[in-house]
């Protein structure tokens, strides 16, 4: 990434560029919309930006391409790609946020220009968030409206699966945001690039991994049950349509309201010997536990809350260490 050391010197002015300022020319700039600071920050880290938002754009046309076309090829490439997104963005766009400038001694002259280091904090996080929510939310709209094609094919494309339930809706903001800041973290704690990319890298993969272990609890479990006997596959109650059934085979019913294991009178010889043990044993029907497609918004506002709740404690963190040791 490019840091304030290797900016063209400014003329008549301090370390932000507000006055006086020679960089008025040159790629990665934004006329007339970036001042001060704000300029200076993204001058900084306009590359690794500019990235960002070009990927971000290419796949947005891909993904409208496809779309508009009704096709389906790529559909799983890209969902593989939507969801390492959070990651890379954590270890190309996080950790070197301000572990490049702690490292090259960037930080130190910004310490001794009229900018302090509130304001420094605040320019860059905001710069980057804005950065990483333009780019997710197009993403995140671009696949939903792709997902709607194959919305009825649940058993090609079930929606809490991570490669729709993550890219879609409000979570592929919220898991980016809290990755990258999470890696911003780290970096101002290591305060070297290297390091810090590396140890982003291990906690985006964690952050991933226990998202998708606590995805399902979310929801609120919705439980069915039948009394039409269990000797055929017609007997099971049909659930909604889009709806996910939980934990696989489900469990016997007794008419009395007890659950005994799908594995009862599995020993039996026969069809005949089959039927004659589940009658002794009372048994009636199935009772089945499923998340109807119904919760899916519910459920991932409630993970985004989750998400952007850690994001802010990261935020407070960064404010509380930065204001001390950013230097």
């Amino acid at each position: 990434m490019s840091s304030l050391a290797g900016t063209p010197t400014t003329t008549g002015s301090d370390a932000t560029g507000t006055t006086g300022s020679t960089g008025t020319t040159g790629s990665g700039q934004l006329p007339q919309l970036l001042k001060g600071m704000w300029w200076l920050a993204w001058r900084q880290h306009r590359a690794v930006f500019w990235t960002v938002l070009g990927a971000c754009a290419l796949a947005v046309a891909f993904i409208v391409f496809q779309r508009s076309q009704l096709h389906v090829s790529g559909y799983a490439s890209v969902s593989t790609g939507l969801r390492l997104m959070p990651i890379l963005l954590g270890v190309l766009l996080g950790a070197p946020l301000f572990a490049g400038d702690l490292e090259n001694g960037t930080a130190k002259l910004v310490a001794t220009q009229s900018v302090d280091r509130t304001r420094w904090l605040t320019t860059k996080l905001a710069l980057t968030a804005l950065v990483v929510v333009v780019s997710t939310v197009a993403l995140s709209a671009a696949f939903g409206w792709w997902w709607n094609l194959y919305k009825s094919e649940v058993t090609a494309y079930e929606w809490t699966s991570e490669s729709t339930f993550n890219n879609t809706g409000p979570v592929p903001v919220a898991l980016a945001l809290f990755c990258v800041f999470g890696g911003v973290a780290i970096g101002v704690v290591l305060r070297r690039t290297l390091i810090a990319m590396v140890v982003t890298l291990g906690f985006t993969v964690l952050v991933q991994l226990v998202w998708s272990h606590f995805l399902l609890s979310l929801g609120n479990v919705v439980t069915a049950t039948t009394s039409n006997g269990v000797m055929t596959e017609a007997a099971i109650q049909a659930l909604p349509t889009g709806a996910y059934q939980m934990d696989g085979q489900p469990p016997y019913l007794t008419s009395d309201g007890k659950l005994l294991g799908w594995g009862t009178c599995a020993d039996a010889q026969t069809e005949q010997a089959r039927e004659a043990c589940l009658r002794k044993a009372d048994v009636v029907g199935w009772s089945v536990d499923y998340l109807p497609i119904s919760q899916m918004n519910g459920m991932q506002w409630l993970g985004a809350s989750i998400l952007l709740a850690l994001t802010a404690a990261v935020t407070v963190f960064l404010f509380f260490w930065g204001r001390k040791r950013l230097t």
